[in-house]
């Protein structure tokens, strides 16, 4: 079983600061990417910033220049910095892996339970 351990999410005001982060555990074999997507209320579910196995990352236009993804491989973790925030960035943030369990195995992709962000004054 793979598991997603989210954290970090809370209420903050506009132009804080909060850092969530996502832990990964379980039968891995290898982690293709690693990301974090985010869902207001009433709206589909939207890519925040996603980071590949070799480092590149991709961010959505709303964010950039203000959120950073990050990883560290040797505890399966990713993390993502937020700045600036706004209250336009209040939404579940969740976090996604795609890995496979076995060397030439299948990719999957798994979901974290959601971790709540609230900008406002």
């Amino acid at each position: 079983q793979v598991q997603l351990v989210e954290s970090g999410g809370g209420l903050v005001q506009p132009g804080g600061s909060l850092r969530l982060s996502c832990a990964v555990s379980g039968s891995i074999f290898s982690i293709n990417s690693m990301g974090w997507y985010r869902q207001a209320p009433g709206k589909q579910r939207e890519l925040v910033a996603t980071m590949i196995s070799g480092g590149s990352t991709n961010y959505a236009d709303s964010v950039k220049g203000r959120f950073t993804i990050s990883r560290d491989n040797a505890k399966n973790t990713v993390y993502l910095q937020m700045n600036s925030l706004k209250p336009e960035d209040t939404g579940v943030y969740y976090c996604k892996v795609d890995l496979r369990k076995e060397r030439y195995g299948l990719r999957y992709d798994y979901w974290g339970q959601g971790t709540q962000v609230t900008v406002s004054s």
